[in-house]
């Protein structure tokens, strides 16, 4: 499922236009990013929680050339599953 067909499919879910329904998912994404980017994690009970992860800088070696490079410290955007999204993936619903 590409973001124009989970547009249509919340459209017919929720009784929308898909102009309605592509502006509330266009919305809930740049909310979720301003969350993570201010380091502040969003909570979706059931479903799982979106959060931000500190990455220790490291060394690398460069697959090309077999040269060690130094890999610098990065926050990375990380998914937990919800215990119900995990059922119902695990039952295949």
């Amino acid at each position: 499922m590409n973001k124009s067909d989970l547009i249509a499919a919340v459209a017919d879910k929720a009784g929308l236009t898909k102009k309605d329904a592509g502006a509330a998912i266009e919305a809930t994404l740049e909310t979720i990013t301003e969350a993570l980017a201010a380091g502040d994690s969003v909570a979706f009970i059931g479903f799982g929680t979106f959060s931000t992860s500190k990455r220790a800088a490291r060394e690398g070696i460069n697959p090309s050339t077999g040269a060690k490079i130094q890999i610098a410290e990065s926050t990375v955007a990380k998914f937990k599953v919800g215990a119900k999204l995990k059922e119902s993936v695990k039952a295949g619903k």
